[in-house]
């Protein structure tokens, strides 16, 4: 309705300036040589509005004309984006359904349709590794890292192709790169404590480990890596004081304080790591710098107070009090132990303790064929295993010697074996 009004408006004021004009009246002369042309002034002003609408007309025209290739081609361009859009669309679809020759033939007509894009070189990339060829993938990761816009894109390509190959020189050169490229990244970071724990560098991994991590492990690990002293032994601090309970940790550190001549806090260390995890190296820590056996069991009743019932602090002061020739003392602990559910270690010194009771004579040896058929038939004692291979280790370790898994190494009992309970019967 406003553009009728308008219209209406403007053809009224042109009739208006019409009337206007033929009632002014008055001519227009022109004159050139001996030549002279008259015309009224309305008839002028006509001609003058005629001439410009048919200057205006035919440099319009001449525009319409010179803006035609422009047109075509981004009708054709906008055509080709979009055929581009869709063989990218159905690329994806290749992609997700495994589907690898058909993901490659889709990515290449999307390049030959948009041009090496950032998002075309990726799904080459990636159609490339479906199909394994991984030498084309690398090329195209490549081109991504080239480029100012996509480079950490390529470099986490090219670095996640690294690493499967176990090229730890390549893949930590394209961790610097590609921290650089873009510093603080969360996959990144990940990649970075990975590739630290595969190279076991260890003071790496400490300072990339996230949050919740065990840092105990870690910062061990690092203080056995650091030749500087003082940085050794203020990483065992770490250690110790990330897990107090982690008996290796414990250890070094208390062992680094008797080295700066500090007995007394080094014995506080063993003290307080065995209240939070009693663990067998400990006590054997505890009592080697005491050589009077019946000083052992003192300093071994000192030790154990707070874990009186713990099976390792039966089994110590156990083997203290044998030592010492306290039998009895040492019986009523492995007695106590067995009662418990002891493991074999138990046993094993109670069939000890026979021979020392009775010594060589057929009581002592009856005695021993009984604790040692029970010993067979106890649990094993703890040790140091891989949780993912299962591989004991006569020492805790970093890392797994068999499967070389990092951070797996735990102290604990084998894991029960399951009974195969649909396997065939032999014949009795």
């Amino acid at each position: 309705m406003r553009h009728v009004l308008g219209l209406l408006i403007l053809v009224g004021g042109a009739i208006a300036l019409a009337l206007w004009l033929a009632e002014v009246g008055g001519s227009v002369e022109i004159r050139f040589g001996d030549t002279w042309i008259g015309v009224s002034f309305p008839i002028a002003m006509l001609a003058l509005v005629s001439a410009f609408i048919i200057l205006h007309s035919i440099l319009s025209l001449i525009g319409w004309f010179r803006r035609m290739p422009g047109r075509v081609g981004a009708r054709i361009a906008l055509r080709r984006r979009a055929d581009g859009d869709a063989a990218v669309t159905r690329a994806l679809i290749a992609l997700a359904t495994g589907a690898a020759s058909g993901a490659r033939a889709e990515v290449k007509r999307a390049r030959s349709l948009l041009g090496d894009t950032p998002q075309t070189l990726l799904l080459t990339a990636e159609a490339e590794r479906l199909a394994g060829r991984e030498d084309a993938a690398a090329e195209a990761f490549t081109l991504l890292a080239k480029r100012d816009d996509a480079r950490f894109l390529g470099l986490r390509g090219l670095l996640r192709q690294a690493m499967q190959r176990e090229d730890w020189p390549e893949a930590q050169r394209l961790a610097r790169e590609a921290e650089i490229a873009q510093p603080g990244a969360a996959w990144l970071r990940e990649e970075r404590q990975l590739l630290a724990a595969r190279t076991r560098d260890w003071r790496e991994a400490l300072a990339l480990a996230p949050k919740g991590a065990p840092l105990g492990p870690l910062a061990l690990a690092a203080a056995a890596q650091e030749p500087d002293a003082e940085k050794a032994a203020a990483l065992e601090r770490q250690a110790f004081n990330a897990d107090p309970g982690f008996a290796p940790a414990a250890l070094a550190y208390s062992s680094r304080l008797a080295s700066q001549g500090s007995p007394r806090r080094a014995r506080s260390t063993i003290a307080d790591s065995w209240a939070r995890a009693p663990h067998p190296d400990l006590g054997a820590a505890w009592i080697a710098p005491i050589e009077d056996k019946l000083a052992r069991v003192k300093a071994v009743e000192d030790l154990i107070h707070t874990t009186r019932e713990h099976p390792e602090s039966r089994l110590l002061m156990a083997r203290v009090a044998l030592d010492a020739g306290l039998t009895g003392r040492a019986r009523s602990e492995l007695e106590a132990a067995a009662a418990r559910g002891a493991d074999r270690r138990a046993y094993l010194m109670l069939a000890e303790l026979e021979e020392a009771e009775h010594g060589d004579s057929p009581e002592a040896r009856a005695g021993q064929a009984r604790w040692l058929r029970d010993a067979a038939n106890a649990p094993p004692e703890p040790r140091w295993r891989c949780t993912d291979c299962g591989t004991e280790h006569a020492a805790w370790t970093p890392d797994c010697s068999h499967c070389s898994a990092a951070g797996t190494i735990i102290w604990g009992a084998a894991p029960a074996r399951i009974t195969d309970r649909s396997a065939p019967r032999s014949a009795a």
